[in-house]
This record gives structure tokens, C-alpha cells and sequence, in this order.
């Protein structure tokens, strides 16, 4: 149940949302017993102090049914914003602790409706539905207990029309429920269309892919307006029908009460037409009872959906568990060494690579190299556990990675990915990024952009280091955007570098000067480099070649270019030559 991420305050909100709601139920079923003395009063020749006598209980029950009404609706309404507050805060932080493995069932599409859309139908049932789901039961219980004893023929006309209304109500929920959870589905490959769409705008450009990306849109817009207008369409049936039931169960009590009426003779005429009066309000109270739940059944199941997708969004165990290792072993700070690490990604059979053997000492370059798809990239995943290997250990620092709290592990690490993800700010907190920001200065960041040779254009935007960053960076060429991510995990200062495929966007003069200024600022700290072009890893003091998911070649660039020949390969497409050798 959804309504556990309740907090105290609000189970307190809902009791006192109760009471309240009680209270207003039995004013509001006093008040017909007033109307029936008032009826009385004035058939029989009764004095304006007679009516008063009883008018002005009635208008104070009238008013103190107004007073908690409206109580009633303002803590409601607090009630479903702090449960959608609670309900997105929950979500998020489910996603924060994602792993890719978890990030690859829920497209992004879909969580952005989860913690949007969802939330809201689940707002609005809490907000709206409440007040009836409370109400209703109360109302018709008091109601049916105040009727019970009148005349068979007025009693049997409520529950015929009880009964037809029930039977309106399943055969429209039967037909609707199963839609409700499609038009959510619907509401996810809207949002993923309209994403693709706009962050792939360029290329929709380039190969003049309007017209193709208008179909798409039109296509999946077209089957969520059409699913709509199915349960519209039932909806609209419903509610007429309910209508129709209800006015004509009115008519019957009337055209039975008029009989009645009509046979008594004396003071008897007018108690019976007393009665009629006060029967029809019980009635009418019976049947909006039921009107008010219906009310509330056209939003319940679509809420049920998206409260399962929240819960499946919260309740999502993350794959990579927490270790309880703080800090590693004094003496051993910046080694790596894998041992016979196997990887395939979850839900395949097939290995990425398998038996991967290497290890990496204090201060070393070593850098990774191979073809495309070969398995670099998720190779240095493992380290920071964005993946957890299936077979065989991974050690930092002389500790299995697996044994590190997530947090102390990665604050050893500075990580450039391969696609630079900047946040929407200024340069400044964009490379005083994450966990240990307090710790680090204005000139530690003039510092970092130095070394990532971005000081020249940062200086240059309006603003400096304090220059507007546009959401993902879009305000930035790709080489800029890669500079400041290089700044960012420098000013990290960590133990490890992990420099994936990142200096692709740069050319040669700024990656080599780039790297000199690197490697004078990280002597003594380790670092990782998975590169494409050779150019960029030469000088490494340790190259592993990957192939076909297999450590083929350990070495330097000149051992792996006598003995190596797949990094011969790669080195003939890359360099001239005279500089491969024969």
C-alpha cells in the first residue's frame, strides 16, 4: 500500500480529516428532521417562534457542516502536497541509488511521468477522494438507519435504484479499469517521442526528418487521444445514467408518497406528507452516497496504476549493495588489480570478456585500447561500481571493491565519462561538483581549469568561472564541455583518474598539452585512460589491448608494437609508417 510513505503528521491530518468528516455527516443528517418539524409546524398553524424553535438548529447545523467542510478541504489539500512531496522525494532518491543495471529496466521517459504525472493521480485521489471514500460509507449508513421502518413502497424504490446504480457502476469499471493502465503506458511513449525529438533536434534537422518524427508523434498521440475518448466516452454514459436513475427514483417517492397522501385524511395528511419530505432527503442522501463514490471510482483505478509504477520505481532493489568499509588500509593507496573479472550485463548469457587479469601500482598511467564495442568502457565501469563484476574480484587499494561503503569508494575515484554531462549553473559549480565541494576553493577551481586548458574560454564568458552553464551544457562546443568535466574530477583531487575516451572533441595541440599539464599535476596519483586514438596513450606506463572481451596485450606502446599484433592494427590505421615499424 502506497499510503505507508504516510508520515506522522500526516496520519494525524487524516484522523483529525475523519472526525471532522463524521461530524459534518451527522449534521448533515439532522438537518432533514428539522425540515420534517418545520413542515409540521406550518401545516398546523404554528407560530413564527415555533419555526424559529427549530429553524435555528437547523441553520446551525447547516453551518457547522459548512465549517468542517471547509476544515476538511484545506487539510486535505496539505495532506496531498506533502504526500506527492514525500511520494517524488522517494522516487528520487530510489533513482540516485540506481545502478545502470536498474536504470536499463525504466527508460527516462517513464520516470519523469512516474514522478509527474503519477504523482499528481495519486495527488488528486488523496486531495478529492478522501472527503468521499470517508464520507460516503458514513453517510449512507445514517441515512439507510434513518429510513429504516418508513413505507415498503418508498423503501423497496432506494433500493431498486441502489441496485441499478451498482450495476451501472461494475459493468463501466470492468470496461475502463484495463484502459487506465494503458493510457499511462501511452503517457511514457508520448514523453519518449517528444524527448527523442527535441534532444535529437539537430539530426531531425540534418536528414529532414520532420515529416518521419510528426508521424511518430502523431501516431502514438493519436492512440492516447483515442484511448482517452473511450473512457471518456463510458464516463459519459455513466454519469447520465446515474443521473436518470436517481431523478427517477425522486419521481417514484413522490408519485408513491402523493398516494399515500392522498388516502390519509385529517392531521394523518400531514404527517405522511412530513414523512414524504423527510424520507425523500434520506433517500436523496442514500443515493448521492453511492454518486459520490462513483465519482471517486473514475479516478481510483487510474490512481491504482500509477501507484503501482511509483511503488515499482521505490521499492526497485538496487543491485549494487552498500559496504561498510570507510577507509582502506593505510600504505596501499591508488592500486588497482583485477583478478580474473568476468562481465555480461544482466538478463544475457553472453560475456563481455571474461578472465581479465592486470594490476595497476600507485602513480601509474595505464590506459586501455581496442575496437569499438570491445568492452573498455564497462571494463572501468566496474571500478566505481556502476556495474558489480559476475565473476571474479576487483581490489582498490588492496580491498574488494564490494566491501567499500559506495561513497568512500568513489571518493577515491575522479571520473571523466565518455559522454560529458554538465549540470545546468555556472563553470564554478560545475567543477565543484559532489561530496567534498566544501572543501575545495575559488583558486582550486581557477586551478583545475588551468590544467584542463579551459581558463582561455571560461575568461571569456560573461561571468568567468561564475558564466552561465546551459542545461547539459549546451551553451558549450563538445571540447569545452569535455574540458570542464577534466576539471571537474581534478579538482577532486582523488586517487585514481578515470579518463574515458576523454579527449576525443580536442585536437591534437590541446590534448597534448592537456595531458603534459595533467600529468604534472597528478605525478604520484593513478590514472586510468580508455582511449580510441593511440596518440593520446603512447606515453603510458602500462597498455592493455582488448579484444573480443580478452586482455590480448599488456605492455608499453613499443613492446606491444613488436609483439602485440592486434595493437599493430590498430597503431597501422592511426600512425605512419615509419613510426610502426616493420
Amino acid at each position: 500500500m502506497i499510503l505507508r510513505y504516510l508520515g506522522r503528521k500526516d496520519w494525524a491530518a487524516l484522523a483529525v480529516c475523519v472526525l471532522l468528516i463524521a461530524i459534518q455527516v451527522y449534521l448533515d443528517l439532522e438537518i432533514p428532521g428539522y425540515m420534517a418539524s418545520i413542515t409540521t409546524a406550518l401545516n398546523t398553524g404554528g407560530t413564527s417562534a415555533d419555526v424559529l424553535a427549530e429553524g435555528l438548529p437547523m441553520l446551525g447545523c447547516a453551518f457547522g457542516s459548512l465549517a468542517c467542510s471547509m476544515s476538511v478541504g484545506f487539510m486535505t489539500a496539505y495532506l496531498a502536497s506533502s504526500f506527492s512531496k514525500t511520494l517524488r522525494k522517494k522516487q528520487f532518491e530510489a533513482v540516485q541509488g540506481y545502478s545502470l543495471a536498474e536504470m536499463g529496466r525504466f527508460s527516462i521517459a517513464s520516470l519523469i511521468t512516474r514522478s509527474t504525472n503519477d504523482v499528481s493521480q495519486v495527488q488528486s485521489v488523496v486531495a478529492i477522494g478522501l472527503q468521499v471514500v470517508v464520507k460516503a460509507p458514513i453517510m449512507a449508513s445514517g441515512a439507510v438507519v434513518k429510513i429504516i421502518g418508513s413505507d415498503l413502497k418508498w423503501t423497496s424504490a432506494v433500493a431498486v435504484s441502489v441496485v441499478l446504480i451498482m450495476c451501472v457502476i461494475v459493468l463501466v469499471m470492468r470496461f475502463v479499469v484495463p484502459r487506465f493502465k494503458r493510457i499511462q503506458i501511452l503517457n511514457d511513449g508520448v514523453n519518449r517521442v517528444t524527448k527523442e525529438g527535441i534532444e535529437g533536434i539537430r539530426v531531425v534537422h540534418a536528414y529532414n526528418a520532420e515529416d518521419y518524427q510528426q508521424r511518430r508523434f502523431k501516431n502514438v498521440n493519436g492512440e492516447l487521444v483515442d484511448t482517452h475518448l473511450t473512457v471518456s466516452r463510458a464516463m459519459a454514459f455513466m454519469h447520465p445514467t446515474m443521473s436518470t436513475i436517481m431523478n427517477l427514483m425522486s419521481l417514484s417517492i413522490y408519485w408513491i408518497g402523493a398516494s399515500i397522501v392522498n388516502a390519509a385524511t385529517g392531521m394523518m395528511r400531514v404527517d405522511e406528507f412530513s414523512s414524504m419530505v423527510v424520507f425523500s432527503a434520506y433517500a436523496m442522501q442514500v443515493v448521492s452516497a453511492f454518486m459520490m463514490t462513483t465519482a471517486v471510482f473514475t479516478v481510483i483505478p487510474r490512481a491504482q496504476v500509477s501507484a503501482r509504477r511509483i511503488e515499482e520505481v521505490i521499492e526497485t532493489d538496487p543491485s549494487i549493495k552498500d559496504g561498510n568499509l570507510e577507509k582502506s588500509p593505510d600504505g596501499f593507496e591508488g592500486e588497482i588489480e583485477f583478478r580474473d573479472v568476468g562481465f555480461r550485463y544482466p538478463d544475457t548469457n553472453e560475456y563481455v570478456f571474461r578472465n581479465v587479469s592486470f594490476k595497476i601500482s600507485k602513480g601509474e598511467t595505464v590506459a586501455f585500447i581496442g575496437p569499438t564495442g570491445c568492452g573498455k568502457t564497462t571494463l572501468v565501469n566496474l571500478i566505481p561500481r556502476f556495474y558489480d563484476a559476475t565473476e571474479g574480484q576487483i581490489l582498490v587499494d588492496g580491498v574488494d571493491v564490494r566491501e567499500y561503503t559506495l561513497e568512500a569508494l568513489r571518493r577515491k575515484i575522479g571520473y571523466v565519462p565518455q559522454k560529458s554531462i554538465l549540470m545546468a549553473g555556472t563553470v564554478e559549480s560545475n567543477v565543484n561538483y559532489g561530496d567534498t565541494s566544501s572543501d575545495r576553493t575559488m583558486d582550486d577551481v581557477r586551478k583545475a581549469l588551468d590544467i584542463a586548458q579551459a581558463t582561455d574560454f571560461v575568461e571569456a564568458m560573461d561571468g568567468g568561472v561564475q558564466g552561465h552553464v546551459a542545461e547539459k551544457g549546451g551553451n558549450l562546443s563538445g571540447g569545452q564541455k569535455q574540458r570542464v568535466s577534466i576539471a571537474r574530477a581534478v579538482c577532486r583531487r582523488p586517487e585514481i583518474y578515470i579518463f574515458d575516451d576523454s579527449f576525443s572533441a580536442l585536437d591534437y595541440r590541446t590534448d597534448r598539452t592537456l595531458r603534459t599539464a595533467l600529468k604534472k599535476e597528478t605525478a604520484g596519483v593513478t590514472s586510468i585512460i580508455v582511449a580510441q586514438r593511440i596518440g593520446t596513450i603512447m606515453d603510458a606506463d602500462k597498455i592493455i589491448v582488448i579484444d573480443e572481451g580478452r586482455a590480448v596485450g599488456i605492455g608499453r606502446h613499443e613492446d606491444l608494437l613488436r609483439g602485440c599484433s592486434a595493437y599493430k592494427d590498430i597503431a597501422a590505421s592511426q600512425l605512419a609508417p615509419e613510426e610502426v615499424g616493420s
